[in-house]
């Protein structure tokens, strides 16, 4: 699912589960849970654009990157952290893995983006045998993931200009559906993808996870009785869990390899939302037997210092503030799905501007400007590209019939 209402700020305390027009629980952004900002550099930051704060016990130091990678190259398993959408985010992971390599080439790289049943095709690609219009098709990477591919393309060429091999962390979306909406143990074992029973949160993930929760109910205006309440957020814990202990367990087949000279080093490009203060991933990766666990996540310059606790990775690195940039078009204020090819949409948020035109949940887009809807980064990028005001015509499937919706961005923000 993706997000195309929330300014960045608020998807930073957002995360990955987010509820379907069925009330059905997605991890899918859960990147928001990032240490990210969009706020402007304060005037005296703890730590300064295109710096490294590395953890020692309970105290932080300014590093570079040398000093980064000596700390941290040792280890079993390195967790690179990531907000989805934002493309400094992915050039510095691109950064750390040229690093990383250059320490120990024997490595393998493991991606949140596909599901487990995808690893042939990731196979292939590594070996050279696909172009890169049939590696993402064959990766079904507008179903799977729903972020421009051009974000990841350098990581996945990098990946297979060096022949690292790359695994396939994830569990499909409709096991994700399943345990969202009727609990883990209502999941038959059969039907678990292999994901063994994941170690349970710590009481400060759940909070974490609590107030992701709470938030994107008052978001959605959901009100109801405290029991079924309780139910969803058991859900929605139980969902993120599973999805967790899933790519902890790829992980950990390939750290904890019987040859103890043929271990690589595993890195894991992931959501920081699964990553911070090691409550998602990395605890499921010592539930596994794996101890040694880095964790290195991006930030903002000039976010607030309270995010730079010790606790919430070992090293964090700070990607130069965006200015704010006065032709930005609004969000049109949309959560979309793909569903059977087509682009839907799932939810519609009050007062945006997709409400202002008539856009309504359940809406399938079939055509934008004119011309047939190539898939979800088709329509990003229609977004993306559009000036303050104009008009961007779309045609949307609604209850079987075609019917014609113009978006008027206003004229300023």
């Amino acid at each position: 699912m993706t997000v195309l209402s929330l300014p960045r700020m608020l998807l930073t305390l957002l995360a990955t589960v987010l509820v379907t027009a069925v009330g059905v629980l997605l991890a899918d952004s859960f990147a928001a849970g990032s240490v990210t900002s969009q706020a402007p550099p304060a005037a005296s930051s703890c730590l300064p654009t295109a710096s490294w704060s590395l953890f020692e016990g309970r105290q932080a130091r300014p590093a570079n990157s040398r000093e980064v990678v000596d700390a941290l190259a040792g280890r079993d398993v390195i967790l690179l952290g990531e907000q989805h959408d934002d493309a400094d985010h992915h050039q510095w992971q691109l950064q750390v893995l040229a690093g990383l390599h250059a320490r120990r080439p024997a490595m393998v790289i493991g991606f949140e983006m596909f599901p487990r049943r995808l690893q042939p095709v990731l196979d292939r690609w590594v070996a050279g045998e696909l172009s890169v219009k049939e590696f993402l098709a064959r990766s079904e990477w507008e179903e799977v993931w729903n972020q421009p591919p051009e974000l990841y393309l350098p990581l996945f060429q990098f990946a297979r200009l060096n022949r690292i091999p790359m695994l396939a962390l994830n569990i499909d979306r409709q096991l994700t559906r399943k345990v969202a909406a009727a609990g883990w143990s209502a999941v038959p074992v059969a039907e678990r993808e292999g994901v063994g029973e994941p170690a349970p949160a710590s009481a400060a993930y759940r909070k974490f996870l609590r107030e992701i929760h709470d938030q994107h109910r008052e978001m959605k205006g959901k009100a109801g009785k405290q029991h079924a309440a309780e139910a969803a957020f058991a859900n929605f814990v139980d969902s993120q869990l599973a999805w967790d202990r899933a790519m902890a367990e790829v992980l950990a087949a390939r750290a904890l390899s019987p040859a103890a000279d043929a271990r690589p080093l595993v890195i894991g490009i992931i959501g920081s939302g699964h990553l911070r203060f090691g409550y998602g991933v990395p605890h499921q990766l010592r539930d596994l037997g794996v101890d040694s666990i880095g964790v290195l996540l991006p930030t903002t310059a000039g976010s607030d210092c309270d995010e730079l606790r010790p606790g919430v990775a070992d090293a964090v690195f700070a990607i130069p503030a965006k200015p704010p940039s006065p032709d930005q078009p609004p969000r049109l204020g949309v959560t979309l799905e793909t569903q059977a090819g087509a682009v839907a949409i799932v939810n519609v948020a009050k007062g945006s501007l997709a409400e202002q035109s008539g856009l309504q949940s359940g809406d399938r887009v079939m055509e934008v400007a004119g011309r047939p809807l190539a898939g979800m980064s088709s329509l990003l990028l229609a977004i993306q590209q559009q000036p303050p005001g104009t008009w961007l015509p779309l045609q949307i499937e609604r209850t079987g019939s075609r019917i014609e919706v113009l978006v008027k961005f206003p004229a300023t923000r």
